[in-house]
């Protein structure tokens, strides 16, 4: 390794063997429990729960630590339904024939249409960009490395981080996105990676049966 500025890893926690396979296994049923939910309850959710998870994404590995990454938290209704506006009226164009046949039939056992009333009635909505300058600083404006790995990375980790919070999570991208970058008033080097509603689950909310069809261990995995 070459030489470089480093601290001791001092914050690493190592756990008896039983008690690994122990949190492994609590954490994989507690991950189970995570659904994309499309019925969202307008109940406030406190900001500081959406600031320490959106800090928790933030500590995600990326390319050459450059974090090329910017999250917009929003919770004012105007902005919400400027979104929802705006997604609605891409959507309809999608669902009308844009998206072909075989990806419209196969989003058919989900229910999906072009109508999103959630991006209103949820109380956050986090439009999360990818930059293709930055650097370590703020400020810096060198080219960004692994940009969509690390925004990919980064926003697993939010979504598992609201989970872990109690809130419910739907990912959605909207083709194309780029009327997020006038809404949310982002500059040109950047380009809207994905648009996640978070909030409580309506008291009705369901989940399709199509998505509780995992795939097995033996069918996602092969050990050498």
């Amino acid at each position: 390794m070459k030489e470089h500025k480093a601290s001791p890893l001092s914050d690493y926690i190592e756990y008896p063997e039983k008690e690994m396979i122990e949190r492994s296994e609590r954490f994989y049923a507690d991950i189970k429990r995570r659904h994309s939910i499309r019925q969202f309850s307008n109940r406030s959710v406190p900001q500081v729960i959406i600031e320490n998870c959106i800090k928790a994404a933030g500590t995600a590995p990326n390319g050459a630590n450059h974090q090329p990454w910017q999250f917009v938290a929003i919770h004012s209704s105007d902005v919400k339904k400027q979104v929802r506006e705006q997604a609605e009226l891409h959507e309809q164009g999608f669902y009308a024939g844009r998206a072909g046949e075989e990806w419209l039939e196969a989003l058919q056992p989900l229910g999906t249409d072009a109508q999103k009333p959630y991006l209103e009635h949820a109380p956050w909505l986090i439009a999360i960009f990818s930059q293709k300058k930055g650097g370590t600083n703020t400020g810096d404006k060198h080219t960004n490395y692994y940009v969509h790995e690390s925004v990919g990375i980064a926003t697993g980790f939010l979504i598992t981080a609201l989970h872990n919070a109690g809130l419910v999570t739907l990912t959605h991208t909207p083709k194309p996105m780029s009327f997020l970058s006038k809404i949310c008033a982002r500059p040109d080097d950047e380009r809207p990676y994905m648009l996640l509603i978070a909030g409580y689950p309506d008291e009705n909310a369901t989940v399709p049966e199509h998505a509780k069809q995992k795939k097995s261990l033996e069918e996602i995995c092969t050990f050498l």
